[in-house]
């Protein structure tokens, strides 16, 4: 039986490829450029595995992105649309992307086209996982029944409350990409100081804190799911990381050890979004109770 609507990410989502197919999400791979060669952020890797892509960038590569143009929004939705399927989009941060602004533009003109169908795009104000776990979440109230716009309704209610807990690792890619000083990047080396990002409530990414040593980051992140009075029940917690699977399944631990029992996705942060965390990085994700607005 065809689902009444059809959920479409961007690449961005950076879901584990099998998941976005047993949930029957579509796909939209963003494009990036990096050695004078554009490439496709397929959840596959087919074009290049994050192992090539982070070794890349840790030796001094840059990688530059673009926004999905309404065309190409226009080209994904419009066979569903044909079908008499309505669409779902959960667009990346319209903080992070112009995007957003294109798939609106995109679904004014399909509505206007096929004026018996919807279609409905949502601010996800969230990246990579976070954007991923939204889509996920979508599917399940799909699977359950819920319609178009019901869905549409509990994943807006769900942004508010989903928190992005990052530790960026590679001190040296912020300060080519300009986001800490020659020096603070050097004393931070030194005294292996790992700055903490979170993703505000306006869908921006800011610095929280700078802990020192990776194991007190990992536990500073997982201490946020304390902080936020989690309950692990009912949820799925998601991990991404830039290439660095061992950390992840570190952190997965922590949170396991105080959390049980828990349910993970965990997958590679694709080279769209890790074209600006640089290798190494490891964001945590989950529903708690409010994110924090400054």
């Amino acid at each position: 039986m065809s689902a009444p609507f059809q959920i479409v990410v961007g690449s961005t989502a950076d879901l584990p490829a099998n998941i976005a197919e047993e949930c029957n999400i579509t796909v939209i791979p963003f494009i990036f450029t990096m050695g004078g060669r554009d490439y496709y952020n397929y959840l596959d890797n087919r074009e290049i595995s994050p192992k090539d892509f982070y070794k890349a960038i840790g030796e001094g590569a840059t990688a530059t992105t673009t926004q999905v143009t309404t065309y190409r929004y226009i080209e994904t939705w419009e066979p569903f649309l044909k079908e008499g399927k309505d669409i779902l989009y959960i667009c990346l941060s319209s903080a992070l992307s112009k995007s957003f602004d294109q798939s609106v533009m995109a679904a004014r003109e399909m509505m206007e086209q096929y004026p018996e169908r919807k279609v409905i795009t949502i601010d996800s104000k969230a990246a990579s996982i976070g954007q991923g776990l939204l889509a996920y979440y979508a599917s399940m109230a799909r699977d359950k029944g819920l319609g178009l716009e019901e869905t549409a309704k509990r994943i807006e209610g769900f942004i508010p409350r989903l928190q992005h807990w990052v530790v960026a690792d590679d001190l040296n890619h912020l300060k080519r990409g300009g986001r800490v000083s020659g020096v603070a990047a050097t004393v931070g080396i030194l005294l292996s100081v790992k700055p903490i990002l979170t993703v505000l409530d306006n869908g921006s990414l800011a610095p929280k804190a700078k802990v020192k040593g990776k194991k007190n980051a990992l536990a500073y992140i997982a201490d946020q799911m304390t902080a936020q009075k989690v309950n692990p029940k009912g949820q799925t917690i998601a991990i991404a990381h830039c290439a660095a699977p061992e950390t992840a399944r570190q952190l997965q631990d922590m949170i396991i050890a105080k959390f049980r029992p828990c349910k993970f996705i965990i997958n590679d942060i694709g080279p769209v979004i890790g074209a600006h965390t640089g290798p190494g990085a490891i964001a945590l994700v989950f529903l708690g109770a409010k994110r924090l607005d400054k």
